[in-house]
């Protein structure tokens, strides 16, 4: 797995985190317990320094930096959708980052808020509990309701399962030259499905 030291300081990974080979942490990167790095993630502490805190998730090709003197802090039980960006932000627990945003600096996602896909929260950005931030710049568009918080429960609980889940079974291999007769699907943990 590629992970370098970046002027004395090594990454340090919590033994039941999973971090997939692909991704690259260096220098001053924080992974606490159960959480999730995914495929292709970048997780630059180069220059301040980067906390995935106890049970969240920074999924494929989500790119993670900061400043200086700031931390940049994924709080507990958080999701970080495919292909977002967080720079020297504070996403506070229980939140979703949905794919391919980006949260600048010195923002702040209240807890329990959910950002939709695609939305550019701007540097400075001060948010409170249970928000629905969408669009660019990102804007309130209503109060993240129970139900939310619900799905939002049921995929954390996913890739909760998952670091484990990958940690014993991923392996390198070579692919096979055709699909298998009765070839098995993968299961979840729980009934979570997305919302159409």
């Amino acid at each position: 797995m590629p992970f370098y030291e970046f002027e004395g300081l090594v990454p340090v990974v919590d033994p039941t985190a999973y971090v997939h080979p692909t991704a690259v942490l260096i220098g001053d990167v924080i992974v606490g317990a159960g959480a999730y790095i995914g495929p292709c993630a970048s997780l630059r502490g180069d220059y301040g320094r980067l906390i995935i805190e106890e049970g969240s998730n920074v999924q494929d090709g989500c790119i993670m930096h900061g400043y200086c003197d700031v931390d940049t802090i994924v709080e507990q039980n958080v999701s970080v959708g495919h292909g977002a960006v967080l720079h020297g932000c504070i996403v506070k627990k229980n939140s979703l980052i949905g794919m391919n945003s980006v949260v600048m600096d010195g923002t702040i996602i209240g807890e329990e808020s959910i950002v939709a896909a695609m939305s550019f929260v701007k540097a400075g950005f001060q948010g409170t509990a249970r928000q629905l931030l969408a669009g660019s710049p990102a804007k309130e568009l209503r109060q993240v309701t129970d139900q939310d918080m619900h799905w939002h429960g049921l995929n954390i609980k996913e890739y909760q399962a998952l670091a484990g889940r990958s940690a014993q079974s991923i392996k390198e291999v070579q692919p096979l030259t055709a699909v298998e007769e009765n070839r098995p699907r993968l299961a979840g943990v729980t009934d979570v499905k997305p919302k159409m």
